[in-house]
């Protein structure tokens, strides 16, 4: 048990993390400084995708460009690994 909410909490730490980065992206290019590349965004939102999300809603950033369109797909997957887990843990 100890595992799973160190776990959880390093989950959590990342998606905040990827709500940062992504405000933090927006920041500059309202004043012109230099820019996160989308590189990293997209890595961010890999492994942060609610974050990832949160911040692009609540920031309007990078709604409109294609490549994010992967970050709601990232989404989903985070949703299917956690129900694929919570049902090893539950039944196995």
């Amino acid at each position: 048990m100890n595992n799973l909410i160190i776990a959880a909490t390093c989950y959590i730490a990342i998606n905040i993390i990827a709500f940062l980065v992504y405000g933090q992206d927006k920041h500059k290019a309202e004043n012109g400084a230099w820019r996160t590349s989308e590189k990293t965004l997209i890595i961010a939102a890999f492994f942060g995708p609610f974050g990832a999300y949160a911040g692009m809603q609540k920031f309007r950033h990078k709604t409109q460009k294609l490549k994010f369109k992967l970050v709601p797909f990232f989404l989903i997957l985070h949703c299917g690994a956690f129900i694929w887990f919570g049902y090893l843990v539950l039944f196995a």
